[in-house]
């Protein structure tokens, strides 16, 4: 399994995946990775109109892919 991000592996303890089982943990992680998503789309939304928008601002949703990756 490769390294995860610092921030993945912190979304994956605050989950509590060793209480789930399997099919559980795979749920916890999507529901995760969307609200990441929701989140980053949200962002997206307020700073659509800024003139400057930095691509590191996609950070939300590599954490999402990543945790998807999983």
């Amino acid at each position: 399994m490769p390294e995860l991000s610092p921030a993945v592996q912190a979304v994956l303890d605050a989950l509590c995946l060793e209480e789930l089982n399997g099919p559980q943990q795979l749920m916890a992680r999507a529901h995760a990775a969307a609200a990441l998503r929701a989140a980053a789309t949200k962002l997206r939304d307020a700073y659509a109109n800024e003139e400057y928008v930095d691509p590191a601002d996609d950070w939300l949703d590599d954490i999402a892919a990543e945790l998807e990756a999983q």
